[in-house]
């Protein structure tokens, strides 16, 4: 019914639509056992990006120079370069090209093992914070990169500038690409501490995650508090580690160490505390 009504159809790979209603049957799925909402179509320019499969060029004879280094070989297109180069025993099942901030990015999709690394400790509690990302429960502290606050004065800046600019403008265009490319900016710095700090807890540790309190200004936009617990949950997995997520009720700060006792009440300028069993004090 799709191929007669539209000629387009046959400019692209056929493994374009073969994965679009594979990922459509999957929306569905999710969303009959109420685990989600209805899906919704896509719109053209807006989180572009297309799944199909590829191939890699063959490995070069012996004694002679590197035959095809960096590059893929898409359907239709042929053959493209790219940046970073897969070492030589990873095979990928399929790859996914996406569009962001006008740039193009390629994700491989790779079958991995799961593989246990040496711990050096063997539990230990993580604390979610506004002012700092995570605190361990080893004293250790890790700072947030902030992306967001340090980039907001230019961020509103560039959206002033384009408040009055013609709709769909060649100017309003430009404009639209800065921001985008800002925000781009924005994600990535956050990204890559949450998977610093996940990647680090996964590998020498098995942690105990406790959830962050709400309210605060900028735990989304700087912290990112679900994608670190995603990310956690994923490495966990595949680095042979436990992860423990404490009920965002759990009276933590009440909880004596020593003997379990609760504190029933307590004050908020109470930094001290002392057990009334076992006169365990913690702070």
């Amino acid at each position: 019914m799709v191929k007669p009504n539209n000629s387009w159809y046959y400019e692209v790979s056929k493994c374009i639509p073969q994965y679009a209603l594979r990922y459509l049957s999957e929306a569905w799925k999710q969303c009959f056992s109420l685990i989600s909402s209805q899906p919704k179509f896509k719109k053209k320019g807006r989180d572009d990006s297309f799944t199909l499969m590829v191939q890699y060029p063959p490995p070069s004879p012996p004694g002679r120079g590197a035959r095809g280094v960096g590059q893929i070989k898409l359907p239709r297109i042929g053959w493209v370069k790219k940046i970073e180069i897969l070492p030589d025993n990873v095979t990928p099942k399929s790859v996914t090209i996406s569009r962001k901030a006008g740039c193009w990015f390629i994700s491989f999709k790779i079958e991995t093992e799961p593989s246990n690394t040496d711990k050096s400790v063997d539990v230990v509690g993580v604390d979610l914070g506004v002012k700092s990302v995570a605190t361990l429960s080893t004293g250790e502290v890790f700072e947030g990169a902030k992306s967001y606050r340090k980039f907001e004065a230019k961020l509103s800046r560039l959206q002033y500038l384009n408040r009055h600019k013609t709709k769909f403008s060649n100017n309003w265009k430009k404009a639209q690409l800065k921001i985008a490319k800002l925000h781009s900016k924005i994600a990535n710095i956050r990204k890559d501490t949450l998977h610093k700090l996940t990647t680090y807890l996964a590998l020498n540790h098995n942690p105990p995650q406790s959830p962050p309190g709400r309210g605060a200004r900028g735990v989304g936009a700087d912290m990112g508090f679900y994608q670190f617990r995603r990310k956690l949950e994923y490495k966990c997995k595949l680095y042979g580690c436990e992860l423990i997520i404490v009920d965002k009720w759990f009276p933590g700060s009440k909880t004596c160490s020593s003997c379990g006792n609760v504190k029933q009440y307590m004050s908020l300028s109470e930094l001290v505390f002392q057990c009334e069993y076992c006169n365990f004090i913690w702070v």
